[in-house]
């Protein structure tokens, strides 16, 4: 199996890192949920039903869309978070979200995790001098957010390899059943950090970002 393998860039400030990332990880996983089964015999089944909510960011001119699932909505801020204390404040980082399905291996041997589709978000955190600068960063960062959304549902709506629809038996080899109320592609999130730019770097960085923010 090819495990597809995606990598999305964005360029923020530190106060605005867990509301980019909150607003790709929520896209991506909106698109990869279904409501919940309901077996009514091994290979008869109905899907529940998967509430949606608007979120509104507060420190990007931004408002997408998640799962209306608390759960879900705990495990991946958890993730975020932790990704964000780990970055500095003029760092770099990526957080990636795998999608894969388990393999049943014989005894002693544990489950094979098969990935089938990786998402990676690159994410460059820059300081800005003034309001001025935020409030153009805001916007700017915004529109950035609203092209990337746009990028992900076009690449999930290409006809390419999903898991096929399990049996009763095998459901938790394809999907995480441990949700009440929403029922995600099996997946793990993970990150790494980046060292911190040398001052080089950092001015054309800040260069770049000046360039991109239209200063």
């Amino acid at each position: 199996m090819n495990c597809r393998s995606e990598v999305l860039e964005v360029t923020v400030e530190a106060r605005q890192v867990e509301e980019a990332t909150l607003a790709l990880l929520h896209t991506i996983l909106l698109h990869r949920s279904t409501g919940k089964f309901h077996y009514k015999k091994e290979g008869t089944y109905s899907i529940g039903t998967v509430g949606t909510q608007d979120i509104d960011c507060d420190f990007i001119d931004f408002t997408f869309v998640r799962v209306s699932s608390e759960e879900l909505d705990r495990v991946i801020r958890k993730a975020v978070s932790e990704f964000k204390d780990a970055l500095s404040s003029d760092g770099m980082g990526q957080i990636s979200l795998e999608f894969y399905q388990k393999k049943k291996s014989r005894w002693p041997f544990s489950d094979e995790c098969i990935p089938w589709e990786v998402w990676s978000i690159k994410v460059s955190v820059v300081n800005l001098a003034n309001e001025q600068e935020r409030q153009i960063c805001r916007e700017k960062v915004g529109e950035k957010l609203g092209e990337k959304v746009i990028n992900v549902v076009e690449v999930i709506n290409r006809h390419e390899y999903l898991p096929k629809m399990p049996t009763q038996s095998e459901v938790d080899n394809v999907f995480d059943t441990s949700l009440k109320d929403v029922q995600p592609y099996l997946h793990k999130i993970t990150y790494q950090i980046t060292d911190s730019l040398g001052t080089s770097v950092s001015t054309t960085m800040r260069r770049l970002i000046k360039d991109t923010l239209a200063l």
